[in-house]
């Protein structure tokens, strides 16, 4: 496969921190992501095709919550290990802790101040039906091309 990320809009891919939140603004925070938005991804799981998310990984200690705390809530399935955090108010997910890495969160790209999933002309796809927890292996299941016209 090719570059998972070949063709990302200019000046964004070295995005070493940035600040976002929800649609409503209650919940606000800032991060400092592990490798720009060279990380970023689609899952095929049944929770992240239904949200379509686009997730990109936020460094070890990364995620300062500036406000919101008492907005957030949060939603668990299958095995209980992923967290995927979402404004009460306006439904928005805005950061999952990981279940494949524990300890790890990453950020919807569309939560973050000035970005936004179009920014992509191509995002791999990672197989979330065959986890890499139960699988033992990452596996990329394709590449999601946006082509705006």
């Amino acid at each position: 496969m090719t570059d998972p990320l070949p063709r990302l809009v200019e000046g964004k891919a070295h995005l070493a921190e940035a600040w976002g939140g929800c649609q409503c603004g209650a919940v606000r925070f800032r991060v400092r992501l592990a490798d720009g938005l060279r990380t970023a991804r689609r899952c095929t799981c049944r929770y992240c095709r239904m949200k379509g998310t686009v997730a990109v990984t936020v460094a070890e200690g990364g995620f300062d919550l500036l406000q919101g705390a008492n907005a957030l809530s949060e939603y668990r399935f299958n095995t209980g290990v992923a967290a995927h955090h979402f404004c009460r108010v306006c439904g928005v997910n805005t950061h999952p802790a990981r279940r494949s890495t524990p300890g790890q969160l990453a950020v919807s790209v569309a939560c973050l101040d000035g970005c936004s999933p179009f920014d992509f002309a191509e995002l791999p796809v990672m197989d979330g039906e065959n986890h890499p927890s139960d699988s033992g292996r990452s596996r990329r299941r394709g590449v999601l091309r946006y082509s705006p016209e």
